[in-house]
Protein backbone atom coordinates (compact mmCIF):
# COMPACT_ATOMS: atom_id res chain seq x y z
CA UNK A 1 0.00 0.00 0.00
CA UNK A 2 1.49 3.10 -1.05
CA UNK A 3 0.86 6.68 -0.06
CA UNK A 4 -1.71 7.34 -2.76
CA UNK A 5 -3.77 4.39 -1.76
CA UNK A 6 -3.47 5.36 1.89
CA UNK A 7 -4.53 8.88 1.04
CA UNK A 8 -7.46 7.50 -1.00
CA UNK A 9 -8.42 5.25 1.91
CA UNK A 10 -8.30 8.15 4.37
CA UNK A 11 -10.26 10.33 1.92
CA UNK A 12 -12.84 7.53 1.51
CA UNK A 13 -13.13 7.24 5.32
CA UNK A 14 -13.63 11.01 5.67
CA UNK A 15 -16.13 10.90 2.81
CA UNK A 16 -18.05 8.05 4.53
CA UNK A 17 -18.00 9.97 7.83
CA UNK A 18 -19.13 13.12 6.02
CA UNK A 19 -21.92 11.21 4.25
CA UNK A 20 -23.03 9.72 7.60
CA UNK A 21 -22.99 13.18 9.17
CA UNK A 22 -24.95 14.58 6.22
CA UNK A 23 -27.50 11.75 6.49
CA UNK A 24 -27.80 12.41 10.25
CA UNK A 25 -28.27 16.14 9.65
CA UNK A 26 -30.85 15.46 6.92
CA UNK A 27 -32.79 13.09 9.20
CA UNK A 28 -32.80 15.70 11.97
CA UNK A 29 -33.77 18.38 9.47
CA UNK A 30 -36.63 16.17 8.22
CA UNK A 31 -37.88 15.75 11.79
CA UNK A 32 -37.62 19.50 12.27
CA UNK A 33 -39.62 20.13 9.10
CA UNK A 34 -42.29 17.56 10.09
CA UNK A 35 -42.56 19.16 13.58
CA UNK A 36 -42.86 22.58 11.97
CA UNK A 37 -45.58 21.22 9.69
CA UNK A 38 -47.49 19.80 12.67
CA UNK A 39 -47.16 23.11 14.53
CA UNK A 40 -48.44 25.01 11.50
CA UNK A 41 -51.40 22.62 11.21
CA UNK A 42 -52.11 23.10 14.94
CA UNK A 43 -51.89 26.90 14.56
CA UNK A 44 -54.17 26.69 11.54
CA UNK A 45 -56.74 24.73 13.58
CA UNK A 46 -56.47 27.23 16.43
CA UNK A 47 -56.86 30.16 14.08
CA UNK A 48 -59.90 28.50 12.54
CA UNK A 49 -61.46 28.16 16.00
CA UNK A 50 -60.46 31.74 16.82
CA UNK A 51 -61.95 33.02 13.56
CA UNK A 52 -65.17 31.05 14.27
CA UNK A 53 -65.40 32.62 17.74
CA UNK A 54 -64.78 36.08 16.30
CA UNK A 55 -67.48 35.47 13.71
CA UNK A 56 -69.90 34.33 16.43
CA UNK A 57 -69.11 37.51 18.43
CA UNK A 58 -69.73 39.63 15.34
CA UNK A 59 -73.03 37.80 14.74
CA UNK A 60 -74.12 38.38 18.37
CA UNK A 61 -73.22 42.06 18.14
CA UNK A 62 -75.21 42.29 14.90
CA UNK A 63 -78.22 40.74 16.65
CA UNK A 64 -77.86 43.18 19.54
CA UNK A 65 -77.66 46.09 17.11
CA UNK A 66 -80.82 44.92 15.36
CA UNK A 67 -82.58 44.66 18.75
CA UNK A 68 -81.32 48.12 19.62
CA UNK A 69 -82.76 49.41 16.35
CA UNK A 70 -86.11 47.83 17.23
CA UNK A 71 -86.03 49.40 20.70
CA UNK A 72 -85.10 52.77 19.25
CA UNK A 73 -87.99 52.53 16.81
CA UNK A 74 -90.41 51.64 19.62
CA UNK A 75 -89.03 54.49 21.75
CA UNK A 76 -89.69 56.87 18.86
CA UNK A 77 -93.27 55.60 18.81
CA UNK A 78 -93.55 56.00 22.59
CA UNK A 79 -92.19 59.54 22.45
CA UNK A 80 -94.70 60.46 19.72
CA UNK A 81 -97.50 58.94 21.83
CA UNK A 82 -96.28 60.88 24.86
CA UNK A 83 -96.27 64.11 22.83
CA UNK A 84 -99.84 63.40 21.74
CA UNK A 85 -100.84 62.62 25.35
CA UNK A 86 -99.25 65.80 26.67
CA UNK A 87 -101.21 67.75 24.07
CA UNK A 88 -104.42 66.15 25.25
CA UNK A 89 -103.55 66.81 28.90
CA UNK A 90 -102.79 70.44 28.21
CA UNK A 91 -106.12 70.70 26.40
CA UNK A 92 -107.89 69.26 29.45
CA UNK A 93 -105.99 71.47 31.91
CA UNK A 94 -108.23 74.44 31.13
CA UNK A 95 -111.33 72.34 31.74
CA UNK A 96 -109.88 71.11 35.04
CA UNK A 97 -109.12 74.67 36.14
CA UNK A 98 -112.68 75.68 35.35
CA UNK A 99 -114.14 72.76 37.28
CA UNK A 100 -111.90 73.38 40.29
CA UNK A 101 -112.77 77.10 40.26
CA UNK A 102 -116.49 76.33 40.04
CA UNK A 103 -116.68 73.48 42.53
CA UNK A 104 -113.56 74.06 44.60
CA UNK A 105 -114.81 77.00 46.63
CA UNK A 106 -118.14 75.43 47.72
CA UNK A 107 -116.42 72.14 48.56
CA UNK A 108 -113.79 73.96 50.61
CA UNK A 109 -116.49 75.83 52.49
CA UNK A 110 -118.41 72.61 53.13
CA UNK A 111 -115.25 70.89 54.45
CA UNK A 112 -114.52 73.83 56.75
CA UNK A 113 -118.08 73.79 58.07
CA UNK A 114 -117.93 70.04 58.71
CA UNK A 115 -114.63 70.41 60.54
CA UNK A 116 -115.98 73.25 62.66
CA UNK A 117 -119.10 71.32 63.65
CA UNK A 118 -117.06 68.24 64.58
CA UNK A 119 -114.65 70.35 66.63
CA UNK A 120 -117.48 72.13 68.45
CA UNK A 121 -119.21 68.83 69.29
CA UNK A 122 -115.91 67.38 70.59
CA UNK A 123 -115.28 70.45 72.75
CA UNK A 124 -118.85 70.33 74.04
CA UNK A 125 -118.51 66.65 74.97
CA UNK A 126 -115.20 67.31 76.72
CA UNK A 127 -116.87 70.12 78.71
CA UNK A 128 -119.75 67.78 79.63
CA UNK A 129 -117.25 65.17 80.84
CA UNK A 130 -115.44 67.72 82.99
CA UNK A 131 -118.74 68.95 84.42
CA UNK A 132 -119.82 65.38 85.20
CA UNK A 133 -116.52 64.74 86.96
CA UNK A 134 -116.93 67.91 89.02
CA UNK A 135 -120.49 66.91 89.94
CA UNK A 136 -119.31 63.42 90.86
CA UNK A 137 -116.73 64.91 93.21
CA UNK A 138 -119.37 67.02 95.00
CA UNK A 139 -122.09 64.30 95.19
CA UNK A 140 -122.58 62.48 98.55
CA UNK A 141 -121.03 59.00 98.93
CA UNK A 142 -124.23 57.07 98.22
CA UNK A 143 -124.76 58.77 94.88
CA UNK A 144 -121.04 58.62 93.89
CA UNK A 145 -121.40 55.26 92.16
CA UNK A 146 -124.20 56.50 89.89
CA UNK A 147 -122.22 59.66 89.09
CA UNK A 148 -119.15 57.56 88.19
CA UNK A 149 -121.24 55.44 85.86
CA UNK A 150 -122.71 58.52 84.17
CA UNK A 151 -119.25 60.13 83.80
CA UNK A 152 -117.84 56.93 82.29
CA UNK A 153 -120.68 56.78 79.82
CA UNK A 154 -120.16 60.41 78.80
CA UNK A 155 -116.39 59.89 78.34
CA UNK A 156 -117.00 56.77 76.27
CA UNK A 157 -119.55 58.56 74.13
CA UNK A 158 -117.08 61.43 73.56
CA UNK A 159 -114.40 58.95 72.53
CA UNK A 160 -116.83 57.01 70.34
CA UNK A 161 -116.50 53.66 72.13
CA UNK A 162 -118.43 51.46 74.55
CA UNK A 163 -118.39 52.50 78.21
CA UNK A 164 -116.27 50.57 80.70
CA UNK A 165 -118.01 51.07 84.00
CA UNK A 166 -115.91 51.79 87.11
CA UNK A 167 -115.20 48.68 89.12
CA UNK A 168 -115.70 46.37 86.17
CA UNK A 169 -113.20 44.87 83.80
CA UNK A 170 -113.23 45.66 80.10
CA UNK A 171 -114.88 43.14 77.83
CA UNK A 172 -112.86 42.46 74.70
CA UNK A 173 -114.65 41.28 71.56
CA UNK A 174 -114.75 37.50 71.36
CA UNK A 175 -113.79 36.95 75.04
CA UNK A 176 -115.79 36.07 78.13
CA UNK A 177 -116.43 38.65 80.79
CA UNK A 178 -114.30 37.98 83.84
CA UNK A 179 -116.28 38.72 86.96
CA UNK A 180 -114.48 40.04 90.01
CA UNK A 181 -113.79 37.52 92.72
CA UNK A 182 -115.77 37.48 95.96
CA UNK A 183 -112.92 39.14 97.88
CA UNK A 184 -112.84 41.99 95.32
CA UNK A 185 -116.61 42.45 95.68
CA UNK A 186 -116.41 42.59 99.47
CA UNK A 187 -113.60 45.17 99.50
CA UNK A 188 -115.47 47.52 97.22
Amino acid sequence: MNAVQLAALIAAGFFAIGVCAAVFVLIRFGRLISMAGMMLADYRDRTDVLIDRAQAAVDRSHQQLSRTDEITASMDEVSSNMAELSGQVSALAGVARGISAGLGTPLTKLAALTFGVRRAVALRRAADVRAAEVRAATVPAGEARAAEVRAAKVRAAAAGREAVLPGRRAVLPGRRTVLPSRRERVTR
